[in-house]
C-alpha cells in the first residue's frame, strides 16, 4: 500500500486557554501575601503601572474605579433572636458602598485578651532552675557566634510550628469544630510552645463549651513536640514526664513545689516528695533533662501575620456588615497621561509595540483586581448569610454547607468557588478563619426538611451516650431510631464511624465499663 501526503481542511471545537486566562485563574486563588509579590512584580516590570501612594495621575484609572464599578445592593434582613426563626434567611446587611469603604477599612484585632503567661516571670523561672536557654543543652536555634554560616538554611523552607501542629490536627480529628477550636488554640500557642488564651477566653469568643475547649486543648497537648500546649512550666514539665511515664506521685509533688527547686530548698524537698538524698538528686536531674520550651525546636523564624481578606462586624441592628480588608487589595492604576504622551512622539516601532503591550497588560491587571475583589466579596457575603447561625450562636451550630451551595446561589462554577476559597481568611466576631472552614458536610433529614451538620449529629450521638443509664446502653441501632425520632435519617454504618470518631466504645464495651463503675461505687 503507498503512502502518499495529502492536505485535508477540518473543523472542530476545542478550549484554548490565553496565558493572560491562566494568570487570572492564579490570581484569583492567590494568597493576600502571594498576590502582594505578585503585584510588586508587575510595578517593576510595568512603566504604566503605579501605586495610589505615589501621587496618582487625575486622568489615570485603576482599582479605585472599583468603588463606581460594584454598588452591590444593600441587604438587609429583619432583625430579631437569632435562636429562633428560619436559618435559610440568616440577618444580613452587605456593607457595600460599592468597595470604596471597604477599600479604607481598618483590620480589628480578632484575637483580644492579655496572655495568661508571664514571659519574664516564667524565664527568671527556668534561669532559676537551670533550665534557660544559656544553660540548656538540647536542640535549639543556632548560635550565630563562632559558626559557619548554613546554606541550607536559605534555600530549604522551614516548617513553622503553627504548620506542624496544623498538620497533626488534620489528622488527629476530622470533626470542623474541634477543627475550629484546635486551630484558634494553635493561633494562640506562642514560639515558645506556651499557650497565651485562657481557655475560658477561647470559649466565649468561639462560643463552645469550655469542656469542649479543654477536651481540645488536651488533644493539642499530646502532639509532637511533646510539652506543647501548656498554659505554665509546671504542665509543660508535667507533660513531658507522663509521655517518659516518670510523673509518679513524688514527681508530682516536686512539679507542683518548682519555686522550692529554684530555692534549691532540697530539705523541704525531700520531706514533701517523700525521698532520700539520692532519689532527690535523680530527680533533680531527670527534671534538669526536659525541655522547658518544646516551641523553640522549629527556631525563631519570623511569623508571616494571616491578613484577613474579608471583615465580618456586628451592626447595631443585629445584621452582619461585611466588607473587604483594603490592606491585603493592592491599589494600583494605569498612567494613562504617560501612554498618551509616548504614543504622541516620534518613537521608534518597538518603543510602540513595547508599550502597547504594557498598556494592555496593565488594564488587563486592574481588570482583574477588580473582578478578584467582587467575587471575594460575593462568595464570602453567600456563606456568611449560611452561617450566620455559627456567627451568632457559636461554634456548635454550624450549618451543613458544600462548594456547590455556594456556586449555585453566587452564579460561579465550584472551582471558582474553590480557589477563591483557597488560603483566603475571614476576621469574624468568633476570631479569624479560612473559608475553607464553614464547608462542613451534612446528613438527610428523615422527613425531607432542612439538612443537618453533620458535626450537629455528632454532637447529638455523643449527648445521648453521655446520658445513657449502665442498665440502659445505647446500641448503633437504637441510636439510629432515636435520631430519625428527630428527623435525622442516618445509617447505621455511619453512626459508628461517628462514634468511633469521637472515640467512643462500643455498646458492649460500655456496658462492661459503667457496669464495672456502678459495682464499684457501690
Amino acid at each position: 500500500m503507498a503512502l502518499s501526503a495529502k492536505m485535508l481542511l477540518r473543523q472542530g471545537q476545542s478550549l484554548v486557554m490565553t496565558p493572560q486566562l491562566l494568570q487570572a485563574i492564579k490570581l484569583l486563588q492567590y494568597s493576600s501575601i502571594e498576590l502582594a509579590a505578585f503585584v510588586e512584580e508587575e510595578l517593576e516590570r510595568n512603566p504604566l503601572l503605579e501605586r495610589v501612594e505615589d501621587g496618582p495621575d487625575p486622568k489615570a484609572t485603576g482599582i479605585d474605579a472599583l468603588s463606581e464599578a460594584t454598588n452591590a445592593e444593600n441587604a438587609p434582613l429583619s432583625s430579631g433572636d437569632p435562636a429562633e426563626g428560619d436559618w435559610s434567611e440568616p440577618q444580613l446587611a452587605v456593607s457595600t458602598e460599592a468597595l470604596a469603604e471597604s477599600l479604607g477599612t481598618e483590620v480589628e484585632n480578632a484575637f483580644d485578651g492579655e496572655p495568661d503567661l508571664n514571659p519574664a516571670a516564667e524565664q527568671n523561672k527556668l534561669e532559676a532552675l537551670g533550665l534557660s536557654d544559656t544553660a540548656w543543652s538540647g536542640s535549639g536555634g543556632a548560635e550565630s557566634s563562632g559558626e559557619a554560616a548554613n546554606i541550607e538554611a536559605y534555600i530549604a523552607e522551614q516548617t513553622t510550628l503553627s504548620d506542624h501542629l496544623g498538620a497533626q490536627l488534620a489528622v488527629a480529628t476530622r470533626d470542623p469544630v474541634e477543627r475550629m477550636i484546635g486551630l484558634a488554640i494553635i493561633d494562640s500557642i506562642d514560639e515558645a510552645g506556651y499557650l497565651r488564651e485562657s481557655a475560658e477566653n477561647l470559649a466565649e469568643r468561639l462560643g463552645a463549651a469550655p469542656s469542649r475547649v479543654e477536651q481540645v486543648i488536651a488533644l493539642v497537648q499530646t502532639f509532637e513536640p511533646t510539652g506543647i500546649g501548656a498554659r505554665d512550666l509546671a504542665e509543660c514539665l508535667a507533660l513531658q514526664l507522663r509521655e517518659l511515664d516518670r510523673y509518679d506521685p513524688a514527681m508530682q509533688a516536686m512539679v507542683a513545689h518548682l519555686p522550692l527547686v529554684a530555692r534549691r530548698d532540697f530539705a523541704a524537698l525531700r520531706k514533701i516528695c517523700g525521698v532520700d538524698d539520692e532519689d532527690l538528686s535523680d530527680m533533680l536531674a531527670e527534671i534538669r533533662r526536659l525541655d522547658p520550651k518544646p516551641g523553640r525546636a522549629f527556631g525563631g523564624s519570623i511569623v508571616q501575620p494571616v491578613a484577613p481578606d474579608v471583615i465580618v462586624r456586628a451592626a447595631r441592628d443585629g445584621s452582619w456588615l461585611i466588607e473587604l480588608n483594603s490592606e491585603a487589595l493592592p491599589r494600583v492604576l494605569v498612567n494613562q497621561t504617560y501612554a498618551a504622551t509616548v504614543s504622541r512622539k516620534g518613537v521608534a516601532d518597538e518603543d510602540k509595540t513595547f508599550m502597547s503591550q504594557c498598556l494592555q497588560t496593565a488594564n488587563w491587571l486592574t481588570k482583574s483586581l477588580e473582578q478578584r475583589a467582587r467575587t471575594i466579596l460575593k462568595v464570602s457575603t453567600e456563606i456568611v448569610r449560611r452561617q450566620d447561625a455559627f456567627l451568632a450562636l457559636g461554634v456548635e451550630h454550624l450549618r451543613p454547607l458544600n462548594l456547590k451551595n455556594i456556586a449555585d446561589a453566587v452564579g460561579l462554577h465550584e472551582s471558582t468557588v474553590s480557589r477563591v476559597t483557597s488560603n483566603k481568611y475571614m476576621s469574624t466576631p468568633r476570631g479569624l478563619f479560612e473559608l475553607k472552614y464553614f464547608f462542613t458536610a451534612s446528613i438527610a433529614a428523615h422527613g425531607g426538611g432542612d439538612a443537618h451538620s453533620a458535626e450537629a449529629v455528632r454532637f447529638k450521638i455523643k449527648q445521648m451516650i453521655d446520658a445513657e443509664a449502665p442498665e440502659a446502653i445505647l446500641s448503633d441501632d437504637a441510636i439510629v431510631e432515636r435520631l430519625k425520632e428527630q428527623d435525622i435519617d442516618i445509617a447505621r454504618r455511619t453512626v459508628a464511624k461517628y462514634r468511633e470518631s469521637l472515640k467512643i466504645p462500643s455498646s458492649v464495651e460500655r456496658r462492661r465499663e459503667k457496669q464495672a463503675l456502678s459495682a464499684r461505687s457501690a
